[in-house]
């Protein structure tokens, strides 16, 4: 069975139908009226140059490293962030792994 390579946007659409998505701020309501986590998986520069408050950064390339480690609540909900979308949804999909 051969399978074909999907391109980024397949991809994030692809993984964006089963996952849960908000606004930036319908996600701002929930953490206001939870105690949930939000991370911001951009780098490091581009968080200095724009960054969230309140968010926690752990870049994307070192998330799965670093989750356990500042994260050890499973319960807890999270809120993943980036710039366009598309390395929160592949974070997050990682994450739900």
């Amino acid at each position: 069975m051969s399978q074909t390579l999907k391109t980024i946007p397949e991809l994030v659409a692809e993984i964006r139908s089963t996952m849960r998505c908000l606004s930036a701020q319908e996600a701002k309501a929930e953490l206001t009226d939870n105690q949930g986590l939000l991370i911001d998986v951009r780098e490091l520069a581009e968080v200095a140059e724009k960054p969230v408050l309140g968010s926690t950064n752990i870049p994307r390339g070192v998330l799965e490293m670093k989750m356990l480690e500042l994260h050890p609540e499973p319960n807890m909900p999270l809120y993943i962030h980036c710039a366009t979308g598309a390395r929160a949804t592949l974070a997050a999909e990682q994450l739900k792994r």
